[in-house]
């Protein structure tokens, strides 16, 4: 048996383009592609939704979390109050910038609420910008009124942090569907090799006998298997990027912009494009050492 042994091995290595293991028979080719398919989708869903939740986590933190309000009432317009008020607050270190919100303004968001002319007089509102995050928003809303006495001090910190918690566990809900996505895809690439392995197995039993070393049948199976996870993420990804587009277009006015007036105006720069372009290339990566790991894990328990 030496003879043949010698001239087994060269042989299965020169003729990797003519499969003869038969694994085009043993592993489908449409099956497997449209499994992967569906959760390489269901990845890149997770991977945007993310995406999305650490971007709005950041844009609440330096946007809301770092801005206060201070409403006096309408006579404050009159006798100096209202300039007294600007100054004791532009000279608080804490504060970046003061202002009045500027009357068109106050009646454009009341309007949902009070109509088009709203029949009680306004309060005046000084909008305040932060220059950096407080570690106490109750403490300096408590200096703030006591700089300007009679004021109404309204902190977003208490409801800017519970949506920053909320944010951050979608963030890591998504994550986690992640991890679980690429294991239930490695456990499918699994099935998939061990259902090739038995319908082969005769073959594959010869072929090391003959001389065939486990690092040859395990290439083949991870070549087949990494082309095949690999073409069916693409394809998933692919399947994504429109879907992406319109959850992000409806996201928009939570991140300041507007809805996109047309397909063509989505706003497919703010996907994540090099996440989405790393997913078929992890899915062959996946595919290739799931079927690497289960052929000679079960090639070990040959005599």
């Amino acid at each position: 048996m030496a003879e043949p042994s010698r001239l087994a091995t060269p042989r299965l290595r020169r003729s990797r383009g003519r499969d003869p293991l038969g694994l085009r028979r043993a592993l489908s080719d449409r099956l497997l592609p449209a499994l992967v398919a569906a959760m390489a989708l269901l990845a890149a869903l997770a991977l945007a939704g993310a995406r999305g939740a650490a971007e709005l986590t950041a844009r609440w933190e330096a946007g809301a979390a770092a801005a206060m309000t201070v409403q006096l009432p309408p006579s404050a317009a009159t006798g100096g109050r209202l300039e007294r008020a600007l100054a004791a607050l532009d000279a608080m270190p804490e504060v970046a910038e003061a202002r009045v919100m500027d009357g068109a303004r106050m009646q454009a968001l009341l309007r949902p609420w009070l109509g088009e002319a709203p029949a009680v007089s306004l309060p005046l509102v000084i909008e305040l910008r932060l220059a950096e995050l407080p570690a106490s928003p109750e403490v300096l809303a408590g200096r703030i009124g006591a700089a300007v006495p009679g004021g109404t001090v309204e902190s977003h910190g208490v409801w800017v942090a519970r949506l920053v918690a909320l944010a951050r566990s979608l963030q890591a809900v998504a994550l986690a569907a992640l991890v679980l996505v690429a294991g239930i895809a490695a456990a499918v690439v699994a099935v998939a090799v061990r259902a090739g392995i038995a319908a082969r197995r005769s073959a594959i039993a010869l072929l090391h006998d003959l001389g065939a070393t486990d690092a040859d049948i395990a290439g083949r199976f991870g070549q087949r298997a990494g082309l095949l996870v690999g073409t069916g993420a693409l394809l998933g990804t692919l399947l994504a990027v429109p879907v992406l587009a319109g959850f992000a277009d409806l996201a928009a006015p939570l991140l300041g912009s507007q809805p996109a007036p047309s397909l063509a105006a989505l706003p497919w720069a703010s996907l994540p494009w090099a996440e989405l372009a790393l997913l078929p290339l992890l899915g062959a990566a996946l595919g290739w050492v799931t079927a690497q790991v289960t052929v000679r894990r079960w090639l070990r328990r040959l005599p």
